[in-house]
């Protein structure tokens, strides 16, 4: 499996730890959830933009053929 070297302050370690502890998981899997989930965060953003982009399209050039 590949791996990541990701670079982190100090003070950002630390609340990693904290927050991963206080949820009663370890590091990897608090992190490697979180970096999931802005991924499928960031895809969904990305969908519904280019759905508005594309509907507002259509509705101009419907518009203009009118």
């Amino acid at each position: 499996m590949a791996g990541l070297n990701v670079r982190f302050t100090d003070e950002e370690l630390e609340a990693l730890r904290e927050r991963a502890e206080a949820e009663g998981r370890s590091m990897q899997s608090f992190v490697h959830d979180a970096v999931m989930n802005a991924i499928n965060e960031h895809s969904r953003l990305f969908d519904e933009a280019a759905e508005h982009v594309l509907k507002v399209s259509e509705e101009l050039l419907n518009r203009r053929l009118a």
